[in-house]
Parts: C-alpha cells; structure tokens; sequence
C-alpha cells in the first residue's frame, strides 16, 4: 500500500527544508542533493541505504511528496526505529521533525554544483597508457646446474622504483585485486608451469620468456586501469622493498575490503544505470565477442610473419654458409675437366666473401622479425588480455552475483510459504517469531545482493566503455606493423644492393664476353641466357 503524505501531513519545517535544497529550475530535488542531505543526518550508512530504497528517484530527481516522506522516514530512524513504509502507515501522530543541522547550511547544498555522471569515464588511450610503464625483467637463480626458480626485477616509471618479485608474490597480488575489484577486468596470470611434457633447455627458456612477456603485460594493463592505479594494493606491490610483500598485500586488502563496501556512489549505482541496460550488456558482450575472434585471426596472422622472419635469417645464414663451403673447396679443377682458363678458382675466391654479406642479411631478417614480435605481436597480444579479462568478469556477472541473487530470492519464497503454512495452522507463537526473523535476516540479504547486482552491472558498464577506448590501440598496431616492414625492407635493400656490383667477377668471362650490367641504373639485370634458356 502506497504511503500518502500530503501538504497537511508534515510540519512546516518539511517544506522549508524543501524551499531550501530544490532545483528551482525542476522544482524538484536532486538525487546527488539529497544523498547529502542523508549524509548529514548521522545515521549508519546501512540505515540511510535502507531509506534510500524507500525513496523514488526517478530520472534523478525526488518530486516534493517523495522528500517528505523520507524526511518522516530519517526522523523515525534518528529516534531508532526501523524504517519502512508500513512504519508510516501506522503512524498516526504528527511526524517528527529531522535533525539536520541549521537550516541555513542545508540552502548550501542545494547550491554545490551537481557532479557529472560518475557512470562515464573521461580518459583518452593516451592518458591511460601515460599513468605508467612497468618493466619487466628476468633475474634468474642457479644452485648447482638446474634453475631453481625465477625473480623478475619490477621498474615503476610512475613511482620511480624497482623491486624484486616472484611469481607467487604475482599470485598472490592477482588473488587479491579479485577480490577487492571483483566487479572489474583483472587479467589472468599466465601459468606458474608448462602443464605436461619434459622441459627441454631451449622450450624451458621459451617458456620462462613467454611468461615473462605476459606478467610485463599484465602488471602494465593493472597499472594503467582507472580505477586500479590508485588503490593502495598496486603502489604496494610496485614500491614495497621489504622481506615479505605477500602478508603486506593481504594486510592492506583487509583494511580497505572489496570495492562495493568503499566506493561512495555503490549503493546507488541504479539511479545512474540506463533503463534497458540488461539490453545494452548482452549488445555490448556480442560485439567484444566479434572483437576478440578478429584480434585472435590478426595476433596469429602477425605470430606466423614473426616466425617467417625468423626462419628467412636462418635459411639466409645458412645459404651464405654453403657459398663459403663451396668456395673453400681447394681440390683443383683437373685441366681436361676446363676448357678454359681456371675461372672457377676465381669464382670460388668470389663466393667464400659473399658469405659475410649474407650473415648480414641475416641479420637483418632477425631484427625484422623481433620488431613484429616485439612492436605488433605484443601489442595485440596486450589487447587480447583486456578482451578476455572482459569476457571473464561477464561469466563472473551470470555465475556469482547474479546467481546468488536469484538464489537469495528463491529462499525467501520459501521461507515465506512456511511462514504462512504456519499463520494457517496456528502454530505456536515461537516458531512463528523465528520465521519473521529469518524473513526479515533474508530480506536484508536480498536488498543487499540487489544493491550489489546493481553495482555489478555499474562497474560492467564502465569496463565496456575502457575496452572501447583501447579500440584506439589498433591504430598504434597498424602503425608499428607498417613502420617495421618498411625499416626491416630498407635495411635489407642497402645489404642487397651493397652485394649486386660484387657478384661482377662471377659473370667476368675470359674469352672477352662483357660483363652484364649489374646495377639498376645501368638496366635492368638479367642471367645469361645460356644459363636460362626461353
């Protein structure tokens, strides 16, 4: 039943504080105004989110009838009873007046200007990548002739410090980022171990390698989160130099707890929600579906030109290896074999040389290949982190929060069947005193789990709009794909063209046949025809 308070109802200093903190452009009360306003009446936070429930603020604003009903309900708290509407409906006497302090410091909260949306996140690509850059490197531990484990040495460009950590101090750093942000994108960790098979010394290296690149990435998409990069847990695990980091780290989570019990606005995270945001959710995961499936194709495609790169320095090595093998021969050319002068011990001369041209080339196909890996491979490995980090905290949406939400809610309907079974079959009043108790226990539960499926949904909405922001980084990808074929091709053109006029003596004939041109500037350059007949 709908509670009716009206003009004749309250007492006259309802409508002053009305007067006081109204929008006089609405004529209606602002929600984040009177969220101040409950803030000052002292009572426990628990109790003003109890009223708030109770208040319909609609669009964000409360209409003149709905704060004075949570006038009545903030008076009737502060004299210690439990508010609720049945509260006012059984109340027949005048409704007390509410301690708020003097009247004139409520006309100043009406005056505070209105905060922008607290929903919408502000930060560029740019901003976000500029909060910090964390290096990660490799600081191995040998004892006898096997690796007994590994630390990594952590570089802070933002707190300009450096700190040892193990992969166990990760863990347990990554344990408790979900459970203070368990309603955000925190990133796996990779393996602590490769799952089967016996390590080889070279796939031991890869391995410790790849797990290295994937904590650097970590630690820097952790550093760089709005939200993450200034909770206490981060500049800890960043800058703490003493014995035990792991105790330091649990000790802090227990002071601050998870994210729902500190943030301010977390009780009211649905006023700010948009009415058909389950709609927007199930849009918004469909399409960074789509993304992560593309971005997977394109991290492959890139990981395959990496490793051709690779594997092009090696067939280059070893075909300059084999000129040099061949131009090493010194068993003589027997002079029947020669119809002519010996022009193959000249040849040979000329081909042990070329080897060191194409170590060079080589060289330069490896670089090739560690800037893509490097520069592209890694970048879109990076985003494909914060992709499926996003895909995680959207099954840990379905399967925790809301999961027990409609868990909590089938309870109560249980409890509520046995409570009226009980009112029919006139038991005795101690069990029935029970069962109101355990109603009230599962309503609270319930009203708890709503507020936090809410603030679930809120931080969802957030973390979507940073996955679109890092959309951005396919520019930056592009970029540094294109700029690294165009350096690895210049660097081996120079090397090309430095070997074309050394390749002259090999086409020298001594019975006065000139030479081919060699050089682009002197023609085109083709074989002997007798060497490829039309």
């Amino acid at each position: 039943m709908e509670v009716e308070i009206n003009e004749g109802s309250v007492p006259p200093f309802y409508r002053e504080v009305y007067e006081a903190i109204c929008c006089k452009q609405e004529d209606r009360v602002q929600t984040d105004v009177f969220q101040r306003l409950l803030s000052k009446t002292d009572l426990p936070v628990a109790v003003q989110n109890q009223i708030a429930k109770h208040v319909d603020c609609k669009e964000g604003f409360l209409s003149k009838l709905t704060l004075y009903k949570a006038l009545a309900l903030i008076a009737l708290a502060q004299q210690g009873k439990h508010p609720s509407p049945k509260l006012l409906e059984n109340f027949t006497q005048e409704f007390p007046k509410p301690n708020l302090g003097e009247l004139k410091d409520l006309h100043a909260l009406g005056m505070q200007p209105a905060s922008g949306n607290p929903l919408l996140l502000s930060q560029t690509l740019t901003e976000l990548l500029d909060i910090d850059t964390v290096q990660v490197e490799l600081i191995p531990e040998k004892k006898g002739l096997f690796l007994k484990h590994v630390e990594y040495e952590i570089t802070s460009q933002r707190f300009q410090a450096s700190v040892y950590r193990r992969y166990s101090d990760f863990d347990v750093f990554h344990e408790l980022l979900l459970q203070r942000f368990a309603y955000r994108m925190v990133p796996a960790l990779p393996p602590k171990r490769m799952l089967k098979g016996v390590l080889t010394s070279t796939t031991d290296r890869e391995f410790i390698e790849g797990r290295r690149r994937a904590l650097r990435r970590f630690v820097n998409l952790v550093a760089r989160h709005p939200f993450f990069s200034e909770d206490g847990l981060i500049k800890i695990f960043l800058t703490f130099n003493g014995s035990d980091v792991q105790n330091k780290l649990r000790e802090s989570f227990k002071t601050a707890g998870d994210e729902f019990m500190t943030c301010k606005i977390a009780t009211r995270a649905k006023e700010y929600l948009p009415g058909d945001i389950q709609a927007k959710f199930s849009s918004s995961r469909e399409m960074i579906r789509n993304i992560f499936n593309s971005f997977q194709k394109l991290r492959d495609q890139a990981e395959r030109m990496a490793v051709r790169s690779v594997e092009n320095a090696t067939d280059l090595l070893m075909f300059g290896r084999e000129l040099s093998a061949l131009g090493s021969d010194t068993m003589p050319v027997q002079s029947w074999a020669s119809t002519n002068k010996n022009t193959w011990g000249t040849m040979r001369q000329s081909l042990k040389g070329l080897s060191v041209e194409f170590a060079l080339l080589a060289d330069k196909a490896a670089q090739q290949g560690k800037r893509e890996e490097d520069d592209v491979v890694e970048k879109l490995n990076l985003f494909l982190d914060l992709l499926q980090s996003y895909k995680d905290l959207c099954e840990r949406h379905e399967k925790g929060v809301l999961h027990d939400h409609q868990r909590a809610l089938q309870k109560y309907s249980v409890i509520k069947r046995q409570m009226m079974s009980a009112t029919v079959q006139s038991k005795e009043q101690v069990s029935v005193d029970q069962l109101e108790s355990r109603i009230v226990q599962q309503e609270n539960a319930i009203l708890t789990m709503e507020l936090r499926n809410y603030f679930s949904l809120f931080c969802l909405h957030q973390e979507t709009q940073l996955i679109c922001t890092y959309l951005q980084i396919t520019a930056h990808i592009l970029g540094a794909f294109v700029n690294s074929q165009i350096q690895g091709h210049r660097e081996m053109s120079v090397v090309w063209n430095d070997l074309q006029p050394k390749l002259g003596c090999l086409f020298g004939a001594p019975n006065g046949m000139p030479s081919p041109p060699l050089t682009p500037q002197q023609g085109n350059w083709k074989p002997p025809n007798a060497f490829f007949p039309n």
